[in-house]
């Protein structure tokens, strides 16, 4: 049973999302946050072995979490994929976990349906008033439940569109004693996706794509209807290059990059008027906070730090063995998550399991708590319905 207080709870989900680690007190530190971060986190054991790579990437059941649009393209006509994720054990928690079921139904040779399901656990919470007294229990927990439908344009290219509901319980009534009533808050999303494909017969060749996700509305956990926060709306854009080594072997080498379309937070201490900066930042509209978040940094210099890089390369052979390594890059004022990744794969039949890695990195205070994250999940591909694509990879 772990003792918390509500902002502590609310700080652990900040951890979830950007799990800082320290810095020099002369850098501007200035974190891009939004509500339910669990969005952020991978789902996915291929993915998680190479770096968080998924945008480009052959398809598989787990494309819904990356690119809907890849899922036509996608060797297997019918497959589904659970994945479970303990989260934080560096921390020395051991009831917080991540939890998701995918899967995708291609109706013919030019169009797919799909649904996900992610279920994220902060453990049990105990919470108590300042002064230390408890003040009740509870199990913090979000949901998120997705439908896309997509489609191919051509031979070479595809696009999604997925509906997402998301709910995040994580305290409700008055447990504090402030007067502060808190309620289950609830939004509604959109995901839109973008792939071509460049592989050809052998194997070889490009893929790129683009994914805009979680595009929707602000959720709340009070009944003032003014504290409202954004979710992580995001821009995704990935390239992977295929190799065909021989009959047998391939190499497949991605590059994701991605940007938060949520404001910038101001920065209080150059604001000559904070609660006029706090209430503007607050108040934006939903497609303004989408646009604005590409401006509002302080220079282009301060933009481009707000991107974060993924690079994972992934080995397969005759279609049964995969091994996986990536890296993950996050500029150091705007949340320092920079890590390593392992996976491996292996699928008989129909099949296939995944694990992935995160290598410990950082000692004392510096360590991230992110250090010893394993995914493991399993996937069913209950046919092989080689569609003429070239994407005919193993899948996760």
């Amino acid at each position: 049973m772990k003792k918390l207080t509500v902002k502590t709870c609310a700080a652990l989900l900040l951890a979830l999302s950007i799990t800082s680690q320290a810095t020099s007190q002369v850098d501007p530190i200035n974190v891009v946050t939004s509500a339910v971060p669990f969005l952020r986190i991978s789902p996915d054991a291929r993915a998680g072995g190479m770096g968080d790579v998924g945008i480009a990437t052959s398809p598989d059941a787990n494309s819904p979490y990356w690119n809907l649009a890849k899922t036509p393209f996608a060797a297997s006509r019918t497959s589904i994929s659970a994945t479970y994720t303990p989260w934080l054990k560096d921390l020395g928690l051991n009831d917080v976990y991540l939890a998701s079921v995918a899967g995708y139904h291609q109706l013919d040779e030019e169009q797919a349906v799909s649904a996900a399901i992610r279920y994220f656990s902060l453990g049990d919470i105990q919470f108590t008033n300042y002064s230390g007294a408890s003040t009740g229990s509870s199990r913090p927990r979000e949901y998120s439940i997705e439908f896309g439908y997509s489609r191919k344009l051509s031979e070479k290219l595809g696009i999604g569109v997925a509906l997402k509901y998301i709910n995040s319980s994580l305290a409700n009534g008055d447990p504090n004693g402030t007067g502060v009533v808190y309620k289950p808050g609830s939004a509604v999303a959109a995901d839109l996706s973008l792939f071509h494909t460049g592989v050809n017969e052998a194997g070889e060749g490009l893929n790129w794509g683009v994914a805009i996700s979680n595009l929707g509305s602000k959720i709340s956990y009070t009944t003032d209807a003014q504290q409202k926060d954004y979710i992580p709306a995001n821009l995704g854009l990935g390239v992977a290059y295929n190799w065909a080594l021989d009959e047998t072997s391939r190499f497949t080498l991605g590059l994701d990059i991605n940007k938060l379309m949520v404001p910038t937070p101001p920065s209080l201490d150059a604001s000559s008027n904070p609660d006029s900066a706090l209430f503007e930042y607050r108040n934006k509209s939903i497609i303004n906070s989408w646009f604005s978040s590409f401006g509002d940094a302080g220079g282009f210099s301060n933009e481009l730090k707000e991107f974060q890089f993924s690079l994972g390369a992934e080995y397969t052979y005759n279609d049964q063995f995969a091994l996986r390594a990536g890296y993950f890059y996050e500029d150091k004022l705007k949340g320092n998550r920079k890590y390593f990744t392992l996976g491996v794969g292996l699928k008989y039949n129909v099949f296939g399991l995944n694990f992935s890695y995160l290598v410990p990195s950082g000692n004392g205070v510096n360590r991230n708590p992110l250090s010893n994250t394993l995914r493991f999940g399993i996937t069913f591909d209950l046919d092989n319905n080689t569609n003429g694509s070239g994407n005919t990879s193993m899948t996760n």
